[in-house]
This record gives structure tokens, sequence and C-alpha cells, in this order.
């Protein structure tokens, strides 16, 4: 398919220059921070030297003394806790983080994530009632709650307490619980509006100690689990986010807790620097497979092992999850496929609305993923579970997915979401209606551009700009991520020295230069089909990264093509 090319405006030129001066680097490496509103030597100094001092006092985050409080009373009059989570990543690493704490000092403690095929997402009525069943008093929620109301309600009712630990945009009116930590509350002052859930329970233990004059570095020893979260559910990365994932990242790297190490060993890159890709598509799909294909408190098993052997144990049956769900994942995606492929009037649409009674639940998110990618316009992948239609949406960049589906609430049982990605429930009657009206409001709504994949470029560059000085620089730009993007430049009129090639099936590999410029090796993943104009000798434009690649124990700089055009 070919892409969009979208070159992002130029930076006020005199910050840039002004910048550049300041910090003796580049103009292009000065630009790259300005886009980033860092326009200073102290916000730039800052940026590349992140500090553990430089993250926020969790105090300043509104009901925080309140829960510290509560925490405290319920540890002195020995009541038994519950940490409530959700059941994917963010919420399993956030439970095993503020459970593995608290352990250390109260016994009466246990979590709880729900079932995501009899429960649902969030607080449920049945965890209510297991708390209630148990004697737990006190219950604190993680990645989940913020518009939980009537369950809190229904807490209230039974003697228990709610502290509420979540990241995701409240409603009109807070639960009532006994403390709400969410920083995108409107009453709340808190700097950084964008921490991951695990990253809201890692502010509640750093506030616990501060409270009771321990040393920090008890809650540094969670970071691995709070990059992990951070990764895992595509937030920021910036601001304390970025602190947050920079140090976890060292952590990982060098001393992961077990349930980790675990996953570690059995990835396919064990013996390199772990990266925020590498826990996107290695670390987090394993954590992931256990909600999805049996039960997520698996996987607070394993993030919580005390012993190597103990993690090894439970990885075992995670990884056998993790297998089951890639051959669901498989399976499904082909037969998705298969649907197009065999229908002209599919094939043409603005919109992908597909179902299958026997798609399995937990896999169809990934499946509309994988689908939006090959199609690129908005798809809903939708499967029968419980007696009615369950559907999981995905959206392109600029497509409100929303809004077209609030056009449609009249046939939906419910939904929710946001812009890109969305969850929903239907009678089964009303599936072939729905694709309608759904196909209707999305060609009515899309633009056609944004039928189109784009590549949205940082900046111009020449080859000869890209030296060891260069690149070193640029690699303190990480860890790469949302809001914080591995570069793409943009370099014209590049030639072909000697061949290029095909590796694998269809990557394209070759050598180029500049007028006056070095010589650079590129890897162009899928771009096979460029292998016989790029050969015929005429000049082209290339959009890449700039990447590090070890080979055979040798380092050198790679280009990493993500279009080339004539």
């Amino acid at each position: 398919m070919q892409k969009r090319w979208v070159l992002k405006s130029k930076s006020e030129v005199k910050k840039v220059n002004q910048l550049s001066n300041e910090l003796g680097i580049n103009p292009v490496l000065a630009e790259l921070l300005v886009t980033r509103n860092i326009e200073t030597f102290d916000a730039s100094k800052q940026f590349f030297r992140p500090s553990l001092d430089q993250l926020h006092n969790p105090f300043l985050m509104q009901d925080m003394e309140k829960a510290i409080a509560r925490i405290t009373t319920a540890i002195g009059q020995n009541e038994k806790i519950l940490i409530y989570g959700d059941y994917d990543v963010d919420g399993t690493t956030a439970v095993a983080v503020v459970y593995s704490f608290f352990r250390e000092f109260h016994s009466r403690i246990e979590f709880y994530i729900p079932d995501r095929y009899a429960e649902g997402y969030g607080i449920s009525t049945q965890g209510i009632d297991y708390a209630a069943e148990n004697g737990f008093t006190l219950i604190i929620a993680l990645d989940c709650g913020i518009k939980a109301n009537d369950k809190v309600e229904y807490a209230n009712s039974k003697n228990i307490d709610f502290i509420i630990g979540d990241h995701h945009l409240p409603g009109d009116e807070l639960p009532p619980a006994f403390a709400v930590l969410d920083p995108k509350r409107e009453d709340c002052n808190y700097p950084y509006k964008e921490l991951s859930g695990c990253g809201i329970g890692f502010k509640l233990i750093q506030a616990f100690i501060m409270k009771n004059d321990m040393s920090l570095d008890i809650c540094y020893q969670y970071l691995d689990l709070v990059a992990v979260s951070i990764a895992s559910d595509i937030v920021p990365i910036t601001g304390e986010n970025r602190i947050l994932t920079h140090f976890g990242l060292i952590k990982l790297n060098t001393n992961p807790c077990c349930g980790l190490q675990a996953l570690v060993d059995l990835s396919t890159n064990k013996t390199k620097t772990f990266t925020v890709n590498d826990i996107v598509f290695q670390i987090g799909p394993r954590i992931n497979a256990s909600g999805r294909i049996d039960h997520a408190k698996d996987a607070v098993k394993l993030l919580i092992s005390k012993s190597l052997q103990e993690a090894k144990d439970f990885n075992i049956n995670i990884d056998d999850q993790n297998n089951v769900r890639k051959d669901f994942d498989l399976r499904i995606t082909e037969e998705a496929l298969s649907i197009i492929d065999d229908n002209d009037s599919l094939k043409t649409r603005k919109s992908t609305v597909l179902y299958k009674s026997d798609w399995h639940k937990g896999v169809i998110g990934i499946v509309a993923s994988r689908l939006t990618e090959k199609y690129y316009r908005p798809t809903i992948i939708l499967t029968e579970t419980n007696g009615h239609i369950a559907g999981s949406c995905r959206s392109v960049i600029g497509f409100d997915l929303y809004e077209a589906l609030s056009e449609c609430s009249d046939l939906l049982d419910q939904f929710g979401g946001h812009k890109y990605a969305a969850g929903l429930t239907m009678q089964i009657e009303n599936i072939k209606l729905f694709q309608d009206r759904f196909e209707q409001v999305v060609t009515r709504l899309i633009k056609p551009e944004m039928l189109t994949q784009e590549i949205l470029i940082d900046t111009k560059l020449h080859l000869q700009d890209i030296d060891a000085k260069f690149h070193r620089i640029l690699s303190q730009f990480e860890p790469f991520g949302p809001q914080n993007e591995s570069p793409i430049f943009l370099s014209q009129k590049v030639t072909l020295i000697g061949s290029a090639y095909l590796v694998g099936s269809n990557h394209l590999k070759m050598t180029v230069k500049q007028e006056h410029s070095p010589s650079f090796d590129c890897i162009g993943f899928g771009l096979s089909e460029h292998i016989e104009t790029i050969n015929s000798g005429k000049p082209f434009d290339m959009c890449y990264s700039i990447e590090e690649n070890v080979w055979r124990g040798k380092k050198n700089l790679q280009l990493n093509l993500k279009g080339i055009r004539y």
C-alpha cells in the first residue's frame, strides 16, 4: 500500500539556531528538540539527563493524603485489604507493584482480577461480593473504577471503602469513594496528567514511603514493572513517564524482578538491550495472553514471584496461553482476510465490519488492529459471547471512531472507548443493520486522505550530517514512544552503491549515498517492490529512522527505511 508522506512544519528558525548554538549541536537535532517544546538550555539538560529527583511530589495529587491515611489506618487496625486491578498489562502490573509493596508491611492482603468473560471490564459486583464475603473492608482499585459510581455505592452499602487509582477520563460525577486518585479529575493540580494505571500505583507507594520516612529506593525497585505498563498501555512517553521509563528500562536490563526475568528469558531478544518496542512486542503480549485466554490472575502470580524458579513455573502456563493466543490470532485473521478477499463489495467499502460466532473474544481486538493495518480503514470485529454480540473497534489517524459509533447507538446495547479504539455490544439481529449504518456514517464523515496511511516526517536531512556525534546525541532522545517517536528523516536524490537485494521474503537491503556523503547500509522491511527501479540506477528520495545495527559483534549505523519514492 502506497503511503502518504507528510513533512512536519518547520520550527521557528530563530529558536532552532539559538538552541543549536547554546548546545553546540546540529540544527537538525535542535529542531527535533524545539518540536518537543524543549527550547532552552536547562530544558534540554533535563531532557537529556533524566533524574529521579525530577519526579513530582505524589502529594500534589488530589486525595493522596486521604488515601495514605486510610491505608495507614487499615494496616494499624489489621483490616483486610484487597488490591483490585484490570486484566490487561497496565492493570496486572499495577496490582503486582502495589500488592508486592504492601505485603511487606501487612499480612492480611490479597489481590483480585476480574474475569474478562464472566465479569467484564472494571469494577464488578462479583468482585465486591467476594470482598464482602471474605471480610475485606478496603479495596484499592487500580487502572479502573473512575466511572464505577454504582459499584462503589454498592460497596459502601456493604461497609467496604474504596480507594480509586485510575488514569482514565472521569465522568460528570466522581464515584463516592473514600479517595479518588486520578490526575485527569478537574480539581486535581498534579502537574503530569498522562500516568499509566501502574504509574498511579507507583505514586501511591511513593507517597506511603515519604509519609513514613522510608528510603525511596524501595519504590524504585518496581520501576521495571512501571516501564512495562507505560510501554504496553501506549501512553505518552513524555515528562514523568519518560523519566519512569528511562530508569525502568535500566532496571529491566540489569536487575529485573523475577517475573520479568522469566519473560525476558523466553524472548527472542534476550541477548540484546530491551527497548520500549521489545516490551510492546515481546513482553506485553505474553502478560496480556493470560487474561485473553484464561485468567489474568496467572499474570499477577508471575509478576509477584519471589524466586526465579517460582516465576519460571508460572511462566510455563503463561507461555502456553500465549501460544494459544497466537494460534487464535493467526486463524481468525486469516479467516477475516479471506472473507474480504472473496467479496468484491467488502473490498470497496470505506469500513470493515465482520462477524463470526466462534471467533475468540480475547483476540478480536488484535485482529481488528491487523485488518486496519492491512486495509487502512475503520474496522470492527464481532463475535458471539454469553448470548450477545461483542465487538472490538479500531480506527485510522484522524477519524473519530467514537463519534461514528454514537450515530449508530440505537442499534447498540452499549459502547465505550475513545477516538481510535472502542468496544461495543449488540443484539444478534442488529448485525446487518449495524454493518450498513456504520458504512454509511464512515462514508459521510471520513476524508479521502484518511484512507491512506501516512508517514510523518520530522525534517529533511543530508546523509553527510550523520556521524557518530549526531547518532550519540540522537540516541539520548530515547526512550522512544508516543509523542516522543523515533525521528523520521527525509533525504532526497539518493543513489545506490552496488546492487540492492532481497533478504527474507520481501525485505530490501542496499547501500546508498548522497552527494559528498559517506555510504550507509539500509534495510527496508516490506519494500521489495522497489528493487527493480532501485537497481536501474535511478536517484530516489527516502524516509527513514537511524539505528545501530549489531552483527557478529560489530556495530554500525543503519538506516531503517519507511518509504521510497522517485
